[in-house]
């Protein structure tokens, strides 16, 4: 991708167009819905492709057996498959954002299905490959690498399938394990059945007699209701609900726990946190090392309560007293528009580069902003269709949160199109380990904008609340959210069973570590503790420490380069740029300098709370 260069009053002027070609695109009080004609006309054309998929899925054993000819067929043959996968991709994602839109339709319910399938019969298809390169061995697959230009792309699978040889099983038995793969995935399923369509949520009428539904989107704005009354309503009918589904959560967790296990044991991994951190090529320090600094930083994040319940009024700090903004200031509405604007202003320190990839994404029809009946909960962002662009799916609620959430998302997209302009498809896709901080910065960005551009010292205030509770959410949150998955899998390991009260009991006891309960900090009530039933992040294998590293390392970049380094500023586009040509580890470690198995990369984090709060305290 070529992008034209401006500099000075040409820059300030192309700014200015942004601006107001973003304002005018997304003025609509109602939001904006992605327009997928660009992945495939309609279902129809959907349907045919999926057809011709199975049919070239079908066709892709004749493959087996000739990887180690030459040079020229192992590149035919690996170009075959990307090229499928490719298209699969496309189909599934297509798919995926149509049943995300409203999970209640049966049509787009059964049209998921049929893409979980097909991407099941691929992955069996296929189970043959990975063998038969550890059998061609690594001196041949060297030798082709050397011989063939045309194999460059595929280098780095090829590369990680060898490192992979301890773990990797004959092909008889990855071919069992790509039929069961569909059994072995199925808990994240029901637990999207449950949490986006099938659960009645309750109704709860509020002090001003306002009637809200306790949705998973509803809740996620109304426990952060000014009116502590109202908060305990929303928290106390919310978690009742889920504990009415305990039992039937605890099992679904279960067996998705037990999945895990099974797979790392049959492919000789010691635990399921080697495995998952094997699989991406990460040094066990970084997990270890994240836990060690949050759990020796507890007073530091006690400190925050203190200073909550203070600026709150409030002398017996309780966990739904967690969201609600430090100060109650009228900041007006963030809708789409003005979502759009400020996250593009904030975003001015990476540069025209990719600011004008911004430009491109928010002027499309990428997203689909706004709550719906029976849309998937949350917020993400799909790159996974290499040849179209990302799509981005928010619950955008007008309000602050909500602004930032957008500039979290469209960092992710951001990161898409670099890594695809700089990357063929087999190295586009990048780790989880720097999605996140593509993401977290973004917000670190905003914040300290907003901060800057705050109209009084009451709106500052706001603005370095809402960057505490950043930190909260993605260090300290994330980390006890790892804690809890490993201790799940531990238990599941020492063949210990696991029901929903023992998921509370478990989960709540590090709610109380964490929050400083037995210290006075904040208490915990008992039946908060289902709250591990509502995160749809524990059946995504060990994901969520990847947060709390994210915002480590986004800290990390922000420090230096809002100070006006440029040089660590443009390492971390390099770092974007590099999508999945290698390990994410290494990754940051050679273009930056980043070591994310050290206590030095947590300095920055660490300094930046201390900082917010000192400024807090400073206008106190």
């Amino acid at each position: 991708m070529i992008i034209r260069k401006t500099t000075g009053s040409a820059l300030l002027f192309s700014l200015a167009l942004a601006l107001s070609s973003l304002s005018t695109s997304l003025q609509s009080a109602e939001g904006v819905v992605w327009d997928l004609t660009g992945v495939y006309a309609d279902t129809d054309v959907w349907e045919s492709a999926l057809e011709a998929a199975q049919a070239d899925i079908a066709d892709l054993p004749e493959l087996a057996g000739s990887l180690g000819d030459s040079a020229a067929s192992l590149s035919a043959a690996l170009d075959r498959i990307s090229s499928l996968e490719k298209e699969i991709a496309r189909i599934y994602v297509y798919t995926s954002l149509i049943f995300d839109s409203d999970q209640r339709d049966p049509e787009a319910q059964a049209r998921m299905g049929r893409s979980r399938a097909l991407y099941a019969s691929f992955e069996e298809s296929i189970s043959w490959l990975a063998p038969e390169i550890l059998a061609v061995g690594e001196a041949r697959i060297e030798s082709f690498l050397a011989a063939n230009e045309a194999l460059a792309a595929h280098a780095f699978y090829l590369r990680d399938t060898l490192r992979r040889a301890p773990h990797t099983l004959d092909a008889k038995t990855e071919e069992i394990l790509a039929q069961a793969g569909l059994a072995l995935n199925a808990s994240e399923q029901i637990y999207e059945s449950y949490a986006n369509a099938d659960i009645p949520w309750p109704t709860v009428t509020l002090s001003e007699g306002q009637e809200v539904t306790l949705s998973q989107a509803g809740y996620s704005l109304w426990r952060a209701a000014p009116n502590r009354n109202d908060r305990k309503l929303v928290f106390d009918a919310f978690w009742q609900t889920w504990n009415q589904y305990n039992d039937g959560m605890g099992a679904t967790m279960a067996a998705n726990v037990q999945s895990n296990v099974f797979s790392a044991r049959v492919r000789n991994h010691e635990s399921t946190l080697a495995a998952n951190l094997f699989n991406d090529g990460l040094p066990p320090e970084v997990y270890t090392q994240l836990v060690t600094q949050v759990n020796q930083s507890l007073p530091l994040f006690h400190r925050y309560l203190s200073l909550r319940g203070r600026m709150l009024g409030i002398d017996d700090l309780r966990y739904y007293d967690i969201y609600p903004p430090l100060v109650e200031v009228d900041t007006g509405e963030f809708d789409l528009a003005r979502s759009a604007e400020i996250t593009f202003e904030a975003l001015k320190p990476f540069g025209e580069e990719y600011l004008a990839l911004l430009r491109t994404g928010l002027d499309g029809e990428w997203m689909h902003s706004h709550p719906a009946p029976g849309k998937r909960s949350g917020a993400y962002m799909n790159g996974s269709i290499y040849d179209v662009h990302p799509f981005v799916l928010l619950n955008h609620n007008d309000d602050y949160e909500s602004l930032s959430t957008f500039a979290h998302e469209w960092g992710h997209a951001v990161h898409s199109l670099l890594a695809q302009a700089q990357n063929p498809y087999e190295t586009a896709s990048y780790s989880t380990f720097t999605a996140e901080m593509a993401s977290t910065i973004n917000e670190i960005l905003l914040q300290e904008y907003m901060i800057e551009n705050a109209r009084s010292d009451e709106e500052k205030l706001f603005y370095l609340g809402g960057a505490l509770e950043n930190i909260r959410g993605t260090l300290f949150r994330q980390t006890m959210f790892a804690e809890f998955e490993l201790a799940m899998h531990e238990a599941v390991e020492a063949g210990e069973p696991l029901t929903g009260p023992k998921l509370s009991e478990m989960y709540g006891e590090l709610l109380k570590r964490y929050h400083g309960h037995d210290l006075g900090v904040l208490t915990i009530d008992d039946e908060y503790a289902a709250e591990w039933a509502f995160i749809p992040h524990f059946y995504y294998d060990f994901y969520v420490f990847q947060y709390a590293t994210s915002i480590t390392g986004a800290a990390w970049f922000a420090e230096q380069f809002l100070a006006g380094d440029e040089q660590v500023r443009d390492a971390f586009i390099r770092v974007l740029s590099a999508g999945g040509s290698d390990y994410a580890h290494t990754i940051l470690r050679d273009e930056a300098g980043l070591d994310m198995t050290s206590a030095e990369a947590y300095g920055p984090v660490l300094r930046r709370m201390e900082s917010l709060m000192d400024r807090i305290e400073a206008l106190l």
